[in-house]
């Protein structure tokens, strides 16, 4: 896949977070309660600062976090779509350049990652009640 870094993936996200992802970004001096939020569902997510994730340099067109960047941008565009099923994201200008190859080994990815989501959210809001 080749990133133009046109930020259109930082735009209103609603990317999720797994518990490594917040470990990652706190250990690099990051704090939770200013790139995060956790829905009433128990869901952790990126916030988003003035239209795009937390992350992103609008006008360097870059991420500041790239190299610590949840696994959920790291899969990206490979994603898991309404019709309950893996696609390539339509809103990505470079999806057309994502591999089968990359296809499948993202998607497996992305089912992986959001059952582990999944736990820690149905964790995170047993702990609530």
């Amino acid at each position: 896949m080749r990133c133009s870094h046109c930020g259109v993936c930082c735009e209103e996200t609603e990317m999720l977070l797994c518990e490594d992802d917040i470990k990652r970004l706190e250990k690099a001096g990051y704090a939770k309660k200013k790139f995060a939020h956790v829905d009433k569902e128990g869901y952790a997510k990126l916030r988003n600062t003035r239209g795009h994730c937390f992350f992103y340099n609008v006008e360097a067109h870059r991420c500041n976090a790239y190299e610590l960047r949840p696994l959920g941008c790291r899969i990206y565009p490979v994603i898991y779509g309404e019709e309950e099923t893996i696609v390539v994201d339509d809103l990505c200008p470079q999806r057309h350049t994502v591999s089968d190859k990359e296809m499948a080994g993202k998607g497996k990815k992305v089912t992986r990652l959001l059952a582990r989501i999944d736990l820690e959210a149905r964790s995170r809001s047993s702990r609530r009640k």
